[in-house]
């Protein structure tokens, strides 16, 4: 939260900046907290919101209607600390791609006492999630807070990735995200079409590490600090947006066995305040895109346009930053080669009362998702949905 800059208050739900605007949707309904929306494949057009705090909405057709169905509840599991951590709670809601026939899906949440990540099924029956279905599948133990990640998602070989953070407070000090032994700063990926490790799920044989020996069978990429944002394009890329500590945010495309370089290097740089020399041979993927803190502090990752609204953004990947409240298009050639980075829109902020304060940023973004239509909503921490448009 550094250098804000002050602008002025829109008093309006449609807030115009830059080259775009955000309008809000849903303002009708209580959506604390947004951290995804999800349609599944085969699952009707419905679209569902999943909130920190344990509860998974199917939203209205009308987006300005009245009611939500309840899909899930889980928020009188206490996922939280009672101090309030923002970074814990349900993090990450995935359809199984066969969802339509067998009524599968999974969360990816934190849960305490003692302090864990877990990654779970669940099956459906209609428009209502069984709880009792519940089949645990991963529990990482976790000895902090924040950076734990928690996004989950299929990609197209049907496999589940999931992106866990280093666990570390600061400077990457527990050095787990080069150490293939924990799963921590890592991106996994799974079979939960199979039971056969541990008799919970699979290991694609073809993992980078998939015979376990001197590594985890789980870990598809290492080197990552606290990935925020993970969605796949029509092309098959994986992207990445990994949250940074003191100067850099970046975005990744993740291959099946790469190196992203922290605690070595944060963004496209060395990371100053590591205390260890990487090895000779390491070799570390650099980010497609970095931006430093004079730009944002928080980078919130995004997906790949493909709507029709607008149409400037087409094969664009729509992203943010958490702090400033700004949104970006990204545009690369088909090798991950920047070609444009373009600011459509940056959140108005209320000026603080108190000199000591911070102005409040009205739109925080936590997850950039298309809706049934394929248009880009923008989730808001504040507790707010809006639309992207011109």
């Amino acid at each position: 939260m550094r250098s804000l800059l002050c602008l002025a208050l829109v008093v309006s739900t449609a807030f115009a900046a830059d080259t775009h605007k955000l309008t809000r949707v849903y303002e009708k309904l209580t959506t604390e907290r947004p951290i995804a929306v999800v349609i599944p494949e085969g699952g009707s057009g419905r679209e569902f919101l999943a909130l920190q705090r344990g509860q998974i909405l199917i939203l209205p057709k009308d987006e300005q209607g009245t009611e939500a169905k309840t899909f899930l509840d889980l928020s009188p599991r206490g996922m939280e600390a009672k101090d309030g951590f923002f970074e814990e709670g349900l993090n990450g809601l995935a359809f199984h791609p066969k969802f339509k026939d067998n009524g599968l899906f999974y969360l990816c949440y934190t849960m305490q006492k003692p302090k864990r990540l877990i990654v779970t099924e669940m099956k459906a029956n209609g428009d209502k999630a069984d709880e009792s279905t519940e089949r645990v599948l991963i529990e990482v133990p976790l000895i902090n807070w924040n950076h734990h990640g928690g996004n989950i998602l299929f990609g197209p070989d049907g496999f589940l990735y999931i992106g866990v953070g280093d666990n570390s407070k600061r400077n990457g000090e527990l050095k787990m995200s080069q150490l293939n032994a924990t799963l921590f700063g890592k991106i996994l990926r799974i079979d939960v079409n199979s039971r056969e490790y541990h008799s919970a799920y699979g290991i694609p044989a073809d993992n980078p590490y998939a015979s376990g020996v001197n590594a985890l069978p789980q870990i598809y990429a290492n080197g990552i600090r606290n990935p925020w944002g993970l969605s796949f394009d029509a092309k098959g890329h994986l992207w990445c947006a990994d949250v940074g500590q003191d100067i850099w945010e970046e975005i990744n495309w993740i291959t099946n066995g790469g190196n992203y370089g922290w605690q070595f290097r944060e963004g496209p740089a060395a990371f100053p305040l590591s205390t260890d020399t990487p090895p000779a041979d390491a070799k570390f993927i650099e980010p497609i895109h970095a931006y430093n803190h004079a730009d944002g502090l928080s980078v919130t990752g995004g997906i790949v346009y493909t709507g029709k609204a607008l149409p400037e953004l087409m094969g664009a990947y729509v992203y943010g930053d958490f702090i400033l409240g700004k949104v970006w298009a990204l545009k690369t050639d088909d090798t991950g080669k920047e070609l444009s980075n373009t600011l459509l829109y940056t959140s108005p902020q209320t000026p603080a009362n108190d000199p000591k304060k911070k102005p409040t940023v009205l739109v925080k973004p936590t997850a950039f998702c298309a809706n049934a239509a394929g248009e880009m909503l923008v989730l808001d921490w504040n507790g707010a949905i809006y639309k992207l448009g011109k």
